[in-house]
């Protein structure tokens, strides 16, 4: 799976004579690249609404940037997956640089926690947690205090013995 990109799109049934101004739909949808981002809004427009790419139009697609990519941020996201045994909801949370890295990690967690793959995982929603008293899972909750500290409990101190000697040392007493 490459690199995901945050993609935003915004599309419509194709205008009738008994509709000719139909509804917009926009959804935020993370893709590898456009045109699984279009497939992936026709898929979820599907099963919400009932309109199929035949009969509907992407009106705008954009790509929706980080606006501050350098800070650190606390995200929650909701999702819906399918395992083998059945659909499962889910709150997790992460601790990343933008919305794309924290849905990547998402992904991966998935893939190694509950073997599921991209296509089971639907994301409902990406909030970023601006307080402190909104984390509510403590694995994230130990990252967020003033001032944390990574000890480095066992260091070996470097030794002033030179590993490799000039001369052949003297065996013979």
């Amino acid at each position: 799976m490459g690199r995901l990109t945050e993609y935003q799109v915004i599309g419509r049934h194709l205008p009738t004579e008994t509709n000719p101004t139909p509804k917009l739909y926009r959804m935020r949808i993370f893709a590898t690249n456009t045109v699984v981002a279009k497939s992936r809004f026709w898929y979820f427009l599907m099963k919400l609404r009932k309109v199929k790419k035949a009969n509907g139009e992407i009106v705008s697609l954009n790509v929706i940037h980080e606006k501050r990519p350098m800070k650190v941020k606390n995200f929650g996201i909701w999702i819906r997956y399918d395992s083998r045994s059945g659909t499962h909801n889910m709150y997790k949370e992460y601790r990343e640089m933008s919305r794309t890295d924290a849905v990547e990690a998402l992904y991966q967690d998935m893939a190694a926690r509950h073997r599921a793959r991209f296509r089971s995982i639907h994301i409902l929603r990406v909030v970023e947690l601006e307080k402190s008293d909104q984390v509510k899972r403590p694995y994230i909750k130990q990252l967020i205090s003033r001032n944390l500290k990574f000890p480095l409990p066992h260091r070996v101190p470097k030794s002033s013995k030179k590993i490799f000697a000039v001369r052949r040392p003297a065996t013979f007493a």
